[in-house]
């Protein structure tokens, strides 16, 4: 198994130009990765709320609630 360490070494006796081009391509996929749970997390809230769940709720009582869960969170 290869660790962070020896991937890094790996890299670090790449030309920089290839280095460059191995940054750019691990970028993009931690953002393909990334658009994947932001569309899964989205289907699933909508399947709570169609199913009953979720209540709609105006910009404000989110806010609220948001504010009160992070208070909550800070004991």
């Amino acid at each position: 198994m290869i660790t962070f360490e020896n991937a890094l070494e790996v890299v670090s006796q790449l030309p920089r130009e290839q280095q460059e081009l191995l940054a750019d391509i691990v970028k993009k996929r931690a953002a393909e990765v990334r658009r994947l749970e932001i569309m899964e997390e989205c289907r699933e809230a909508l399947a709570e709320y169609r199913t009953g769940n979720l209540k709609p709720m105006s910009a404000e009582e989110v806010i609220s609630e948001l504010r009160c869960y992070l208070e909550s969170d800070e004991d």
